[in-house]
């Protein structure tokens, strides 16, 4: 069981966050590994440990060659890691990225099934795994807050607002994952001083095979504004008619 991890390394969401010149999320120094992404290292390290054999392989897209967040994945206990570092990327949108992570999917091998999570933490587009996998020409089965793999074929439990679908697709497939999905594990000591000596593949675009005409943005953010600031709620007294207009609210927000 081969099931490639797509991991997102990002400023510490602690820090205040800065922009560049051009509104892009300034990515300078250390990096660590995107919470979301945690839970589909540890979907990809049960199944990985289910099956009895195989490889966890993490596919990253950064500016600068980090590797602290990929770090702390292969100390989790995955295998090994394909990391793209080249300024031509720079501002790459999401379907710029899904171009290169699909591109490192091909390169890392034989692959059974790629996880991601639902979005990122910085970006909140939500559309990069249903590209990658348009991409390969795989199923994308979305929002899985339960995974299993049995003949040939992949099932998740699709959250739902109204509770659950279960979706069934033939492997090799892209499944994004929900937060809920696994309780990711701590590493260990033994686990840290091991992620040292595993693999990492860096590579450019150059590399995937991937030109200028592949990797120009087709969006780019042409202002920033600050949020607007939370008003002050209406405060209404019980003269007998309250739930009146309570009601009337709620109808104008079309909620009843």
């Amino acid at each position: 069981m081969n099931v490639v991890v797509c991991v997102k390394q990002i400023p510490d969401p602690a820090v205040p966050g800065e922009l560049n010149p051009d509104h892009t999320l300034k990515r300078e120094g250390k990096l660590i590994l995107d919470e979301s992404d945690s839970y589909g290292v540890e979907m990809a390290l049960q199944l990985r440990d289910a099956a009895g054999e195989g490889e966890v392989i993490l596919v990253s897209m950064v500016p600068n060659q980090e590797v602290s967040g990929l770090r702390q994945a292969l100390a989790m206990g995955a295998d090994r890691a394909i990391l793209v570092s080249d300024d031509a990327l720079h501002g790459a949108d999401a379907l710029t990225t899904a171009k290169v992570l699909a591109r490192c999917v091909e390169r890392a091998g034989a692959v059974d099934l790629v996880l991601a999570a639902t979005e990122s933490t910085d970006g909140y587009t939500g559309t990069v795994p249903a590209q990658i996998a348009e991409l390969l020409g795989w199923p994308s089965l979305t929002f899985a807050k339960h995974v299993e793999l049995a003949d040939g074929k992949a099932q998740i439990q699709r959250q739902t607002e109204a509770g659950y679908d279960d979706v069934v697709a033939p492997l090799p497939a892209v499944v994004s994952v929900t937060a809920g999905v696994v309780e990711p594990r701590y590493p260990s000591f033994k686990g840290i001083m091991a992620a040292k000596n595993k693999p990492v593949d860096q590579v450019t675009t150059a590399d995937l095979g991937l030109g200028p005409d592949d990797l120009a943005p087709r969006q780019r953010i042409v202002n920033v504004a600050a949020a607007p600031a939370r008003q002050a709620g209406e405060k209404i007294e019980d003269d007998g008619t309250a739930h009146e207009r309570i009601v009337a609210f709620l109808e104008e927000l079309k909620v009843v």
